[in-house]
């Protein structure tokens, strides 16, 4: 069995689908990851949930901030639809609560032993060991099946910026889903900087990649993660960040997963502006 992970593909249904061709994709025997994000910006995000929810269990998808932001508009919460969404078509589809729902029941974090890699679509702060941001991923997943209203409601906000084990409640998860959904930049304690989204070559001390702060307790696990166009294809410190801007008109990214990982990439149609992942 071979397993891809996938960057974000953000509605762009036809890049995906000319990137499984590239390699081949047979449901019946390979795995994909998606590293969240699926919807939102591109042209096709109603296609692009039909597909990978058909997939069943030849894919695993964990929670992207766009993802979660059209979950928290389709309830009515967040900050509804805002200019450049394109997520409409899903809001109006005729099987829009089963999409929904299979959506909300991913997690943030995923790992598996084979082929030894740990996914996220943003980051993990310092003071998480692998086990942690699990549990954590499974705190936040049985929040939202049981209260997905005050779970929205409460999500959106940039503090507390610093993990603390006692923190509770509404935020102890706004935290959390913070750290997988939007982390780029962290200072060397582990403070997050969230309004960053720029490359980490323009920006000034003390904000850092999150995956470079000293002592991050997962620096010896290899994780995959999305979210930073800005960024674009890197690897480094263990974290291979696969999220090449295919909605901006970059490439989309498969990584095969392996002792030795490799990328294939597609390019895109897409002509938005770099910005936000």
């Amino acid at each position: 069995m071979t397993t891809y992970a996938i960057g974000d593909v953000q509605g762009c249904q036809g890049e995906l689908e000319s990137l499984l061709e590239r390699i081949a994709f047979d449901a019946a025997h390979d795995r994909l990851w998606f590293v969240g994000d699926l919807v939102n910006r591109g042209p096709d995000s109603l296609a692009v949930l039909r597909f990978v929810r058909k997939l069943g269990k030849a894919a695993v998808t964990v929670l992207g901030n766009h993802d979660l932001h059209l979950l928290a508009v389709a309830a009515g919460a967040g900050r509804g639809v805002r200019r450049n969404d394109t997520i409409q078509d899903v809001l109006a589809a005729r099987d829009r609560e089963e999409l929904l729902d299979w959506l909300r029941r991913r997690p943030l974090v995923h790992y598996d032993s084979e082929p030894d890699f740990a996914m996220v679509h943003a980051g993990l702060p310092p003071q998480w060991t692998l086990a942690q941001a699990l549990e954590l991923s499974r705190e936040f997943a049985a929040a939202l099946a049981s209260e997905p209203a005050d779970v929205y409601a409460q999500m959106y906000g940039d503090q507390p910026d610093r993990w603390d084990d006692s923190l509770s409640g509404s935020e102890r998860l706004r935290f959390v889903v913070n750290c997988c959904t939007r982390l780029r930049f962290c200072d060397a304690t582990g403070r997050l900087n969230l309004k960053l989204k720029i490359s980490p070559d323009a920006v000034e001390a003390p904000w850092i990649p999150w995956f470079q702060a000293p002592k991050r307790r997962t620096a010896d696990v290899r994780i995959v993660t999305g979210h930073w166009s800005a960024l674009g294809l890197k690897t480094v410190a263990n974290v291979w960040c696969i999220d090449s801007g295919c909605v901006w008109g970059g490439r989309l990214t498969a990584l095969k997963l392996g002792a030795q990982p490799e990328v294939i990439q597609v390019p895109c149609r897409g002509s938005l502006k770099i910005g936000e992942g």
